[in-house]
């Protein structure tokens, strides 16, 4: 029998069967031998295409955020440009929110989220901020974005209104949250707002240029 054609493994076969067993399971169940009988194949042959395990995670998360758009950063104003990113950040995320812990360890060498962090300290940068406050603002973002993205809070209730009666006097309607998973979004964006606003005002003050970039 002659050799296939198509290889039997490519670094983006292994990529979107490690993201999609992240999805399903979590990063914690990422592992050779899972991701390997996922791809119908031998442990070591993933080590082919990459060094280590380490690798294939900062490879989803690279694919991940390469679907966020950084453009924006290039034809507008940080106080415009940053609510546009985040939504699109957070958009990504909350399809993927497994990847969520991997974030914490901050971009490391993973070329797309390097660019993404270079795009939004950039803007900020150009746009007045001092580097060591642009630095603060670039974090505090970030970690809002992700901590949002982590999961549904309003899922979290229980349907049993008998459980909250009582108890938590103002928690009575508790039951019901989560039949509305619209909340998540609302919540995200009156934080996102509540966060421009306060970063509008610490602009002022800070470059005492007014937020007019």
């Amino acid at each position: 029998m002659g050799r296939p054609r198509v290889p039997l493994l490519s670094r983006e076969r292994i990529v979107g069967e490690a993201m999609a067993l992240i999805d399903e399971e979590g990063v914690a169940a990422l592992s050779t031998r899972k991701l390997a009988a996922r791809l119908g194949v031998q442990g070591p042959s993933l080590y082919n295409h990459f060094k280590t395990m380490d690798e294939v995670t900062d490879a989803v998360v690279d694919a991940i955020l390469d679907t966020v758009d950084i453009e924006i950063f290039d034809t507008a104003g940080w106080r415009t440009a940053l609510p546009i990113w985040a939504r699109n950040y957070w958009s990504a995320l909350q399809r993927h929110p497994g990847i969520v812990p991997l974030l914490a360890r901050g971009p490391a060498t993973r070329p797309t989220q390097l660019r993404l962090a270079d795009a939004f300290y950039g803007s900020l940068t150009k746009g007045g901020w001092p580097p060591r406050q642009a630095t603060e603002v670039a974090i505090a973002v970030r970690n809002y974005i992700a901590g949002s993205a982590l999961g549904s809070y309003f899922a979290g209730f229980t349907e049993d209104p008998a459980f909250y009666a009582g108890q938590y006097p103002h928690l009575g309607q508790a039951h019901l949250l989560p039949q509305h998973s619209e909340l998540d979004t609302a919540a995200f964006e009156r934080g996102l707002s509540c966060l421009i606003d306060g970063l509008t005002l610490q602009y002022s003050e800070i470059v005492g240029l007014g937020a007019t970039r």
